[in-house]
């Protein structure tokens, strides 16, 4: 797209403001702002698990809420250590986390973390992800989880041992016996058992080699393929097939030892469809909150009335292009929007600003989106020409519904979207990705403002392993001076390449220091 497409005005505008939604961002915020395009964007890995997307003999969801219970099993509320933490990723080649399914579903979530949100909170959102593919209710989120860099403790119970012991896990997990009985049947509601994992326990003649818990897969009785927790249902009236339950080894009966051991008053309490959901939903969320101690979470992460996101700002051409995209929830107003600007030296541009009108791409949101309420986003894109002398200190938005209301403001509430630097840039523009024979390799290039010939380029770069644990580690990288960009626009420019064979760039912190202070810029993605 190119600026004449656009046209660039400068004109007066009113300031009014508005405020809306109960989650606050404030940009540039790394976290919230990935763990938001998580869970709300509709091209995330949660589309995986739509529809109840089956997978060897089981589905998706089913592999990804057993993975996210074997990872919060590590929990011990006496001395407040593990949970939530993705030590699942050196804990899943052990008997008791037996499966392929685990190995998958770490394998689904590999390029989704980066510098700043782990794989646990991503193993986190799969878990929310889950009952929700499959018909099942909307559970709140909260991000902030941090990475363990070792296994945890051996404690996730396994269907051999007594009831003794399992009540005994999960009192330590800080779940009573009551909600162990419940946390089990939401769990059970999804997947199964495979022989091959557990041949002890499916010893009849099974052709698939995998035996359900329940004849159907999902949460929603009103579509076929899914139903309310069917293996509640199922277990009551005595029809289940569960293999936990009826199988010939007694010694593996694990589900039967639990629903039965108060009598199935808890199980008959389930019975209703909305009871389960409910209660299966407050379950989940707390299964997925159990964080060690020193772990704090954040608020609810709601829908963002309005979100900035998907920023550059690179040299070409004599100026400077700075590129963003205003979100807007899509709530049938046919709203415009304004972007304005003002420059970081000099006085180019008047006390007003200098001003863009934004172009409107529609998009359609999640399914965890829509069971918010919010059907689709509004995406006003935005393409500047920054004059090179005076550059870009910060800008800001003004919104008209068009309905004859005043225009209001969007500014970062109240601060202003601020510019920090000019002088280390991410040049998507020059960047590059070369394909050859057995590998993609990408050649990520940065401009450098006045640099010195002994100007030090380096990254920290959030890679994923894509199939070997732990999936994601930090390396340092050194740019170096690119003699196939010839200096250009005030900016010299450097470049580091990215094999992609056999790991993946998540996110880079790319930093270089002139004379004595030191500038850095934040590049989510692969960078290409």
């Amino acid at each position: 797209m190119r600026l004449s497409d656009l046209g660039v005005l400068c004109h007066l505008t009113c300031t009014f403001y508005l405020v809306l939604g109960a989650t606050v961002f404030t940009w540039p915020d790394p976290l919230l702002d990935t763990l938001d395009d998580q869970l709300y964007r509709l091209s995330t890995v949660a589309g995986l698990a739509v529809n109840c997307t089956p997978r060897d003999n089981s589905t998706i969801s089913a592999q990804w809420l057993r993975l996210a219970y074997h990872d919060m099993a590590t929990h011990n509320g006496t001395t407040g250590t593990g949970g939530m933490d993705a030590s699942i990723q050196f804990e899943f080649t052990r008997a008791q986390d037996v499966g392929r399914g685990m190995l998958e579903s770490l394998t689904d979530f590999a390029t989704s973390p980066n510098q700043y949100v782990g794989m646990a909170d991503i193993i986190a959102m799969g878990a929310i992800n889950a009952p929700i593919g499959c018909g099942g209710p909307a559970i709140p989120f909260r991000g902030g989880r941090i990475d363990a860099t070792e296994a945890g403790p051996a404690t996730v119970p396994e269907p051999q041992q007594d009831l003794v012991s399992h009540v005994a896990s999960f009192q330590a997990q800080g779940f009573n016996e009551t909600e162990m009985i419940m946390l089990v049947a939401c769990g059970h509601s999804l997947g199964g058992v495979r022989r091959v994992d557990f041949p002890l326990i499916v010893t009849e003649d099974v052709p698939t080699g995998f035996q359900t818990f329940a004849s159907t897969v999902g949460f929603d009785n009103t579509v076929p393929r899914r139903s309310q927790f069917s293996n509640v249902t199922e277990y009551l009236d005595g029809t289940t097939q569960n293999v936990l339950v009826v199988r010939s080894n007694i010694t593996t009966r694990s589900d039967f030892r639990i629903f039965s051991s108060d009598g199935n008053v808890t199980m008959q309490s389930l019975a209703s469809p909305e009871t389960f959901n409910g209660v299966c939903a407050d379950l989940i969320e707390r299964m997925i909150n159990t964080v060690p101690s020193t772990v704090t979470l954040t608020d609810p992460i709601e829908p963002l009335d309005f979100k900035v996101f998907n920023t550059s700002l690179y040299p070409q051409g004599g100026s400077l292009v700075f590129l963003a995209t205003l979100r807007i929830i899509d709530t049938g107003v046919n709203r415009t929007t304004t972007m304005f600007w003002k420059e970081r030296t000099g006085t180019f541009y008047p006390a007003e600003g200098c001003s863009i009108p934004g172009i409107v791409i529609h998009e359609v949101s999640s399914l965890y989106a829509q069971l918010k309420g919010v059907t689709a986003f509004n995406h006003h894109f935005f393409n500047a020409s920054i004059d090179l002398a005076t550059s870009i200190s910060h800008f800001w938005f003004e919104v008209n519904d068009n309905d004859g209301s005043a225009p209001f403001i969007v500014d970062n509430n109240g601060g202003n979207y601020t510019i920090d630097q000019d002088v280390v840039l991410f040049d998507p523009q020059r960047t590059v990705s070369t394909l050859t024979n057995s590998s993609e390799i990408a050649r990520m290039v940065v401009g450098v403002k006045d640099a010195p010939i002994t100007t030090n380029v380096t990254s920290l770069t959030t890679i994923s392993n894509l199939t070997a644990a732990p999936f994601t580690r930090s390396v340092i990288n050194t740019f170096e001076l690119d003699s196939s960009f010839p200096p250009a626009d005030d900016y010299t420019f450097y470049s580091f390449p990215f094999d992609f064979s056999d790991t993946f760039p998540l996110s880079h912190t790319i930093q270089a220091t002139i004379d004595g202070t030191t500038y850095s810029v934040w590049v989510p993605g692969t960078g290409t």
